[in-house]
């Protein structure tokens, strides 16, 4: 599988995101939908989404789902984008 990798800034921190090159949807497309879903949970989410943003180490993009990747594994979430 072939990967592309940015980063994004989220809470002051730089993230790196891996997209699934594979994907169908363009790289920025993903990115813009990523970060507006993350900047709406950040201000409407419940206190477990929050506490996964807050600590993450990665996001990865599979399909219309991001992975966050955070420290702790059982805060790790699937986040739909659209």
């Amino acid at each position: 599988m072939v990967v592309k990798t940015t980063t994004i800034t989220v809470q002051e921190k730089l993230v790196p995101v891996y997209i699934d090159a594979e994907n169908t949807q363009p790289a920025q497309k993903m990115l813009r939908l990523l970060t507006s879903a993350l900047d709406n949970k950040l201000t409407n989410g419940k206190r477990a989404l929050k506490n996964c943003i807050s600590s993450l180490i990665s996001i990865e993009i599979v399909g219309s789902e991001a992975i966050l990747h955070s420290y702790r594994e059982s805060d790790t979430l699937a986040l739909s984008l659209y």
